[in-house]
């Protein structure tokens, strides 16, 4: 089963990417991973959904509202951060942007004078720091290779974990699962639209675990609404609450994911 993710490998993409699959190649785009698996071109990907301190993965979302894919299995994975250098001197740290943002705090306090690089992966800073002596990289300890651990465990808080979905095709949706995932785009705009939209879980006692809204790119003011809830849409509540809430977006669309069940894999 070929599985394509975010690399180079030594990601904590590509960590997660090995609870599907062995066959595992690497692209530095989200949305060319969704891409690949809607074309056919792989049988899975694996994509940042989101971080317990950073929050939503914007690119992963929008590209789910794009194409027309399938959400078979969410992974969970714990993010341990060490910072990762050819020595105690260095000028610039290089990372993810949200390696970077969930070790904030760690920077500020430890190192406020140096340069902070964005780069496509935390496996691309590490890169960056065995090419240069003047860049440390922040990534998993395991990646540190010839590199000198400076310090482990530097992210702001401790419960710092990231959700990755696993994509497949359309044709593989599943109703079988503990969560799903739709997107609902009303293509509409009147005071309680959103509370319209809500109701019909809540009188179904289905829990919501997400709500997200993303600008739909038509028109100011208008959105896609990322919806996750604790339900399968084998259930007959699911059917019925959808139901509604595509009557309510008739001048849209909904986009039902699938449903899944959720693995969590110790990084």
């Amino acid at each position: 089963m070929q599985t394509l993710t975010l690399g180079p490998s030594g990601t904590y993409s590509h960590r997660a990417a090995q609870s599907v699959s062995e066959d595992i190649e690497f692209t530095e785009s989200v949305t060319e991973i969704v891409q690949a698996v809607a074309n056919g071109a792989y049988d899975r990907g694996v994509i940042p959904i989101e971080n317990s301190i950073e929050g939503s993965v914007t690119e992963s979302l929008d590209a789910l509202a794009e194409y027309d894919i399938a959400v078979v299995r969410e992974i969970i994975t714990p993010i341990r951060h060490a910072l990762l250098a050819r020595g105690e001197s260095f000028e610039t740290v290089a990372s993810h942007a949200q390696a970077l943002a969930q070790c904030r705090g760690y920077l500020e306090e430890q190192y406020p004078d140096v340069e902070l690089e964005a780069v496509a992966s935390t496996a691309r800073g590490v890169e960056r720091a065995r090419e240069d002596d003047s860049v440390a990289a922040i990534a998993h300890p395991d990646n540190a290779g010839d590199l000198e651990t400076l310090a482990t465990d530097i992210q702001d808080k401790t419960s710092n974990a990231t959700r990755f979905l696993a994509i497949a095709g359309a044709d593989e949706r599943s109703p079988a699962g503990g969560k799903t995932s739709i997107v609902i785009y009303p293509n509409s705009d009147y005071p309680g639209l959103l509370l319209e939209l809500l109701k019909p879980f809540a009188e179904r006692d289905i829990n919501l675990s997400r709500l997200e809204s993303r600008p739909s790119g038509e028109r100011l003011g208008d959105y896609i609404f990322h919806v996750d809830f604790q339900a399968g849409l084998y259930e007959d509540r699911t059917q019925a609450a959808l139901e509604e809430i595509e009557t309510l977006a008739e001048n849209g669309w909904v986009r039902r994911l699938g449903s899944y069940d959720t693995e969590h894999v110790v990084s």
